[in-house]
């Protein structure tokens, strides 16, 4: 082979492995909402299959309607729980949660992002999901006529960055709850070694970045978090905790995975739940 039959060679494999890596890095910009979220649409389980009494809500938004259940406590004055899931289940999956809630004597909102469950409209991406859980909130604080100091906001995995971006537009509400949350899906990037072969900082559109909102909270905020979670490190809870200002309550669960918190907590998790939200109505009176 002669040096420019050479050359030639190693511009032609050169320009191959250029393209692949360009059109990876397209793909991963262009797909990357399908990597971060899986809307399952069936719907297993009903609150009527725990024996408890709910409305179907149905709230719009921009591409159709997004898809909820109100389960109201007995008490009419019960502090009121707008509850975000993560982004692999929908409201069905979180029925038990929901029943949890109730038993501490909360009402309970739960809502499916568009393209979750039976709520309509496009595939869900950042702002998308945003949206919807502000016409979970306009649902609550105008509809329900709900005053913002009586609601508190449960996040579980993504929904963790979905309650605290509401956290922050909302400063008025009672207190937030995050649960097994990133820090931003730029850290959670950096957890697989084999996307620092790639510009994420330019490729990512979705961001997430809670540990960036998280500094400016200005209401008690309770973090929970598996030691064993398999999905999203401990060590990021630990971050947001380190993070936010005070009043702040961390609860590490020993030996707990993403999505287990609640059952092998047990009645500490239940415990430590009830306690935050009676501190922070007993700190603020006029949420009583």
């Amino acid at each position: 082979m002669t040096d420019l039959a050479l050359v030639k060679g190693i511009l032609v494999i050169g320009g191959i492995l250029v393209t692949v890596y360009i059109g990876v890095c397209l793909f991963l910009k262009f797909w990357q909402t399908r990597m971060i979220f899986f809307p399952p649409a069936a719907i297993a389980t009903t609150p009527a299959d725990v024996n408890l009494n709910y409305e179907e809500v149905w709230l719009p938004v921009s591409t159709g309607k997004i898809h909820g259940w109100w389960i109201r406590s007995p008490k009419a004055e019960a502090p009121v729980l707008l509850y975000f899931h993560g982004n692999g289940s929908n409201i069905g999956d979180n029925v038990h949660r929901a029943s949890r809630f109730h038993q501490l004597g909360l009402s309970v909102l739960l809502i499916d992002y568009r393209g979750y469950g039976k709520s309509s409209g496009p595939f869900p991406n950042e702002s998308l999901v945003y949206e919807d859980a502000e016409a979970a909130w306009t649902y609550l604080t105008q509809q329900r006529r709900i005053a913002p100091k009586n609601i508190f906001l449960y996040g579980h995995s993504l929904g963790g960055a979905i309650a605290i971006e509401m956290a922050v537009r909302h400063p008025d509400i009672a207190g937030i709850i995050v649960e097994g949350a990133f820090t931003s899906v730029r850290a959670m990037v950096d957890e697989v070694s084999l996307y620092r072969l790639f510009p994420v900082d330019l490729i990512l559109t979705q961001r997430f970045d809670s540990l960036a909102k998280v500094r400016s909270l200005q209401m008690p905020i309770l973090f929970i978090h598996g030691t064993a979670d398999e999905i999203i490190p401990v060590k990021m809870s630990q971050e947001l905790y380190q993070a936010a200002p005070e009043p702040k309550q961390l609860l590490l669960v020993p030996h707990a995975g993403h999505n287990d918190t609640a059952e092998l907590g047990g009645m500490q998790y239940l415990q430590t739940i009830r306690e935050f939200i009676e501190q922070t109505r007993k700190r603020n009176p006029s949420l009583r």
